[in-house]
C-alpha cells in the first residue's frame, strides 16, 4: 500500500487536472453560444443533454463509481447552462401579462434549461403574508395585495440572473415598472381570450375572475391592460399554439436581437 502523502499528492494532482479541464470545458461552451448566436442556431439544445447522458451511461456502465460521477456530471452540467445564462444575459427577465399567458411555464423551462434562479412575485407575497393570495383578497382587498406586489419588486430590482414571474396586474403600477426596468429586461407573453380561459377555467386560485370565468370578461379586463402591459414592454411573444420550448426559444432570441441594436 502506498503511503498517505502519496495519495495526497496524486488526489492533489487529479484535482488541478479537473480544475484545468472544468475551465476549457467551460471556454468551450462560451464558444457554442457565440457560434449559436453567428450562425442563428437554436440556443435550447435538451436533445444535446440527452445525447451526453446516454453517453455516459454507455461509458460509466459497470463502473463502481457510476451513481457518483453521474451525480457530478449532473453539477457540472448545471454549472455550464449558467455560463450559457452568463454569456446571454446579465440582467433579469421579468415576464408579465395577463393570467394565463404561460409566465409561470416558461419561467419554470427557462430554470431548467439556463440554470437560472426563479421567483414568483405572488409565491413572495404568500411566504411573506402566511395566507394565500384568495384569503389576502378577501381579508385586506386588492390594494393591500397590491402594496405587498411593488414591495416584492422593490426587493427584487438590485438582483441579477434571475427569472421574476410577475403576478398579472403588477404593471398597473407605473412605480413598478420603472422598479423592474433597473434590473431586468420584460418580456410581455400574450395569448387570446380564448387561450385564456381555456388554460385557467379549472384554477380556483384567480380571485380577479372570480364568477367571471368567461371570454366575455377575459378580454374586457385584458383589453383594460393592454396599454399598460404594451408600455412596460422590452418584448412580446405571443404564446398561442406554441410549444413552451418554441416560446423560450424565441423569447431568447428577441432579447439576444435586443442587446444587438
Amino acid at each position: 500500500m502506498r503511503e498517505i502523502d502519496e495519495i495526497r499528492a496524486d488526489i492533489a494532482a487529479c484535482d488541478e487536472e479537473l480544475m484545468r479541464l472544468l475551465a476549457r470545458r467551460m471556454n468551450c461552451i462560451g464558444e457554442v453560444i457565440a457560434y449559436k448566436k453567428e450562425h442563428g442556431l437554436p440556443i435550447l439544445q435538451p436533445e444535446q443533454e440527452a445525447r451526453q447522458r446516454r453517453m455516459l451511461d454507455e461509458i460509466l456502465k459497470g463502473n463502481p463509481y457510476e451513481e457518483e460521477q453521474m451525480e457530478v456530471f449532473g453539477c457540472i452540467l448545471k454549472m455550464s447552462k449558467k455560463v450559457q445564462a452568463k454569456a446571454l444575459f446579465t440582467h433579469n427577465i421579468a415576464l408579465i401579462g395577463f393570467m394565463g399567458a404561460g409566465k409561470s411555464t416558461v419561467s419554470h423551462c427557462l430554470k431548467d434549461m439556463l440554470a437560472m434562479e426563479e421567483v414568483e412575485t405572488d409565491a413572495m407575497i404568500v411566504k411573506a403574508e402566511g395566507m394565500a393570495i384568495t384569503d389576502i383578497f378577501a381579508k385586506y382587498g386588492e390594494p393591500y395585495f397590491r402594496n405587498c406586489e411593488s414591495n416584492a419588486i422593490i426587493e427584487l430590482q438590485n438582483r441579477r440572473q434571475v427569472i421574476i414571474s410577475c403576478g398579472g396586474g403588477a404593471v398597473m403600477r407605473d412605480e413598478n415598472v420603472e422598479n423592474l426596468k433597473k434590473g431586468s429586461r420584460i418580456v410581455l407573453l400574450t395569448a387570446a381570450p380564448e387561450t385564456i380561459l381555456e388554460r385557467v377555467k379549472d384554477s380556483d386560485e384567480r380571485p380577479i375572475l372570480n364568477g367571471h370565468m368567461n371570454v366575455e370578461y377575459i378580454a374586457q379586463l385584458m383589453e383594460k391592460r393592454r396599454e399598460k402591459y404594451e408600455k412596460a414592454a422590452d418584448i412580446k411573444i405571443v404564446t398561442d399554439n406554441k410549444s413552451v420550448m418554441e416560446i423560450c426559444e424565441e423569447l431568447i432570441r428577441e432579447l439576444i436581437r435586443m442587446e444587438e441594436q
